[in-house]
């Protein structure tokens, strides 16, 4: 028995996770590595590798250092759970599906079976994931979190009533669970007690963790516009945005350098080098916008045709970019045209039919077209052009000041990170229009533009002009989108069970003395 080498690891790996607890995870990863360069290919030093690089989101490497370890007989329960993960944020949710099966089978341990509940959920496997998640609170009626993931199962099915029950028996258990209290205010309804925003106001009081903390501003928010109490509405706005803000790195200039190169580098030369073969037999139709511009109110409409399927948001398409891109550096610096431009026909043929058999795990019915409705896939137009050639891009904008104040009162995660700051998230709607303007200079009729303003006031004409640019009939199926039995998982799927309506329209006005900064990034686009 080698004594030393057992110490030894256990005093570095025992260092890395002092390091990690305090937040500084690459000196914790530098420390491991330190440690694998004396002992190649010890176990527990790469599976502790693949736990800090998934953690850094180096999913990639981290992949590779967990597999690693699980060869070499470090295949704990903990390790193939870390493993499982890795594959769930790659969006490779069959693969991290059938692992985090596997061990709830082998382990009794209740946050694995709600993974595995929630791995079923992004697979659109609702029913099953209810199943499990039922037998969840039987057997831990004094857990919040799995009532609060019931309950969005529940809202999606259209089952609001349900939902609000679930949700409000876990802010019953727990009076500062922020995520409980959000779910109810994201229905929008006006549930709102008095008392219910005493209950808030005493969870903001003791709630330590942001991840109550701030969607417990936001709901409060909520609340509060809805009594008109417009100037600490805002304030809660204000402060669950900074929350969120401090607890993650964003850079708005990495958003606006891309679109800066994508104009500098990108023509019509470099349109017209991108493979014309279809990937696939499939045609994916994207609806590429910011979130909160009436993206899923489209989907659903267009959905109703007989000749269209409705999937939702597909994680896919940045997750494929992604895995190129950390490939790409590895080898040196690289940007997202340059990997473009150096993908052979061949590779992205590999990439589209990657996609199309990912989406196919959600598809339910023959139809030719589906919908992927991705806010952000906005800036992988390029991409996905390249890697599935017969792609159809359909571009539905909203005004930009109801548009980005919307985004700034959603509980958004740090995947819409431009939300947190007025100047941000305007930032990034001008971002926007510029690659759009930018791409219909250089590549006429690629994307189609609905306006949403114009699409309430009357969406015939602008349906009509949506379903020619994807080569089909018109229908009249696609003005009784409300009356269909769908899952709807965005936080507007009670708003499209509903017939038209304004109720998205000028919804920044009560605010706007405080949204200067807003203005200011926009510029013309802010009149």
């Amino acid at each position: 028995m080698n004594v030393t080498g057992t110490v030894t690891t256990y005093s570095a790996l025992t260092k890395a996770d002092e390091l990690a607890a305090a937040g500084r995870l690459e000196a914790a990863a530098q420390r491991v590595i330190e440690h694998l360069r004396r002992h190649p290919d010890e176990p527990k030093g790469l599976a502790k590798l693949g736990e800090l690089a998934m953690l850094l989101g180096a999913l990639g490497q981290a992949e590779q250092f967990l597999r690693s370890a699980i060869l070499r007989g470090e295949n704990g329960i903990g390790v193939r759970r870390n493993l499982a993960s890795v594959l769930n944020q790659q969006e490779r949710l069959d693969e991290a599906r059938a692992m985090f099966e596997a061990l709830a089978e082998e382990s009794d341990d209740p946050t694995i079976a709600a993974l595995h509940a929630l791995a079923l959920d992004k697979l659109g496997r609702a029913d099953e994931a209810r199943a499990i998640l039922e037998q969840l609170i039987e057997a831990h009626p004094d857990q919040p979190h799995y009532r609060i993931s019931h309950g969005h199962i529940l809202r999606a099915a259209g089952q609001v009533d349900e939902a609000v029950a679930a949700y409000r028996k876990a802010a019953e258990i727990d009076y500062e669970c922020g995520e409980a209290w959000w779910g109810l205010a994201s229905i929008k309804s006006r549930i709102f007690t008095d008392a219910d925003i005493e209950t808030m106001r005493k969870g903001l009081n003791v709630a330590i963790d942001i991840r109550n903390s701030a969607p417990l501003h936001f709901a409060l928010g909520r609340a509060l516009h809805d009594r008109k109490h417009y100037a600490e509405a805002f304030d809660h706005y204000r402060e669950g945005n900074r929350q969120r803000a401090e607890s993650i790195g964003y850079d708005a200039r990495e958003l606006t350098d891309e679109v800066a190169e994508i104009e500098q580098v990108v023509d019509r030369n470099f349109i017209a080098s991108l493979p014309e073969a279809p990937a696939g037999d499939a045609t994916p139709v994207f609806i590429v916008s910011l979130p909160r511009s009436g993206s899923t109110l489209l989907e659903q409409m267009l959905g109703s045709h007989p000749d269209v399927e409705p999937v939702g948001e597909l994680p896919y398409a940045p997750a494929i970019l992604r895995g190129a891109m950390e490939m790409a550096t590895r080898r040196g610096p690289s940007t997202v045209p340059q990997l473009i431009a150096a993908l052979s026909d061949e590779q992205a043929a590999a990439m589209g039919d990657d996609y199309l058999r990912r989406a196919s795990l959600h598809r339910r019915t023959d139809a030719r077209h589906f919908i992927d409705k991705l806010p952000h896939n906005w800036s992988n137009i390029l991409f996905l052009r390249k890697i599935l050639p017969q792609a159809k891009f359909l571009d539905i904008r909203r005004p930009a000041m109801d548009c980005c104040f919307s985004n700034f009162t959603q509980s958004f995660s740090r995947a819409h990170a431009s939300s947190f700051a007025l100047e941000h998230i305007g930032q990034c709607y001008a971002d926007y229009v510029r690659l759009m303007t930018h791409l219909d200079r250089i590549a006429p009729g690629l994307i189609h533009h609905i306006d949403y303003a114009a699409m309430v006031e009357d969406s015939e004409p602008q349906l009509r002009r949506a379903l020619a640019h994807l080569g089909l009939d018109w229908d009249p199926a696609v003005l009784e989108f409300h009356k269909l039995d769908r899952v709807v998982r965005t936080p507007s799927s009670e708003q499209v069970r509903r017939p038209l309506n304004r109720d998205g329209m000028e919804v920044w006005r009560p605010y706007a003395e405080w949204l200067g900064p807003l203005r200011e990034a926009l510029g013309k686009l802010a009149e």
